[in-house]
């Protein structure tokens, strides 16, 4: 049984990602392996305020909604404009990943900066394509990533949520839930 690093689960909206977070809070995840990336859901409107305050993002939109919740519990926090996609957001410590794939100018096989910096996790080709067309459409991606207890234990956790897909990730070779 190969050790998986990485849990990457899908959410169909902002809620169900953000219950997610709260129930891996709870459960003692250690929120520093924890990284969400996803399209502004504002996109109609213009960044009118996004800074970090300590190691919290504050972001808010032309008409004045805080675009929060989860994003305030994560450490880091950028947004991205990536071509074809629009703004992106990611909070955690993938995105060291995709500054390092930005910064390196590798776009691996046509992947975005955040499939490059996915690709830098170890997340296979064919995943990444996957989770791409997920954040183009709107959805939520979920990681966790680190020692495979903490990881196994995320996907315990992600398993009692609202997700739309999962999955395990290693070195070797992905596992698939969906629900």
């Amino acid at each position: 049984m190969p050790d998986y690093n990485a849990v990457i689960a899908v959410y169909e909206t902002h809620v169900g990602a953000q219950e997610a977070v709260k129930a891996l809070e709870l459960e003692g995840v250690d929120m520093k392996t924890l990284s969400i990336i996803a399209k502004d859901a504002h996109s109609d409107e213009h960044v009118v305020s996004y800074y970090n305050t300590g190691d919290r993002m504050k972001y808010w939109g032309k008409t004045g909604a805080y675009w929060g919740g989860f994003w305030g519990l994560l450490i880091g926090s950028a947004v991205f404009a990536i071509p074809g996609v629009g703004p992106v957001l990611a909070a955690g410590p993938v995105i060291a990943w995709i500054v390092g794939g930005l910064e390196g100018a590798v776009l691996i096989g046509g992947l975005s900066a955040i499939g490059a910096g996915l690709y830098g996790l170890g997340i296979p080709h064919d995943s990444i394509l996957q989770y791409e067309a997920a954040i183009q459409t709107n959805k939520f991606l979920l990681m966790v990533h680190g020692e495979a207890s903490e990881v196994e234990k995320a996907r315990d956790i992600l398993g009692n949520t609202q997700l739309s897909s999962m999955k395990m990730h290693s070195a070797n070779a992905p596992m698939t839930t969906a629900s």
